[in-house]
């Protein structure tokens, strides 16, 4: 009986689940957010199943549980804002320059040889470990270690990179 149960929830939600969604996607106005209000709602309804007996009422308890659902969430984020009549003493965050930075170093990257990026993609930007890249590239660990090593010195020296960017490690190697 629950894989029948499994099989006809399925089935529901292969056919009425792009409607479903359109409904959240106006209740969201974002796709990403609409797809987890949906899953949320359905996985409500997956829940409660057996207790909906009359299965042409399944839509509208799907957007019941979408409704409620995000009604609860804008509950959550509200924000709290409390005026004052002080500005706080610290300045504003300026992200500005960490993108500059952010580009920078992308530009420079994409400058690397083919090797040496991926060398520097897999060590610093997925966190692998030496004896984890030797084995993705088929090297030894030494050539892993020369080849990193020779990619961030460019990387340090491609216009002045290692006095912008203080996390490049200068002797990781």
């Amino acid at each position: 009986m629950n894989a029948t149960r499994h099989e006809e929830f399925r089935e529901y939600v292969a056919a009425r689940g792009p409607v479903l969604l359109r409904m959240a996607m106006q209740l969201t106005g974002e796709r990403a957010e609409a797809e987890d209000l949906l899953q949320a709602a359905l996985a409500k309804t997956y829940l409660a199943w057996d207790r909906i007996n009359d299965r042409s009422a399944v839509d509208g308890y799907v957007r019941r549980a979408m409704v409620n659902t995000q009604i609860s969430w804008w509950r959550r984020r509200k924000l709290e804002v409390y005026p004052t009549d002080e500005l706080p003493d610290r300045p504003v965050d300026d992200h500005s320059q960490r993108s500059e930075l952010h580009d920078a170093l992308g530009r420079a990257l994409e400058r690397l040889p083919a090797r040496q990026r991926l060398a520097v993609m897999l060590r610093y930007y997925e966190d692998m470990s030496e004896n984890e890249i030797a084995e993705v590239l088929g090297v030894s660990v030494g050539t892993v270690k020369s080849t990193v090593s020779r990619a961030m010195a460019k990387l340090r020296d491609d216009a002045g990179l290692g006095d912008q960017f203080p996390g490049i490690p200068s002797s990781d190697y």
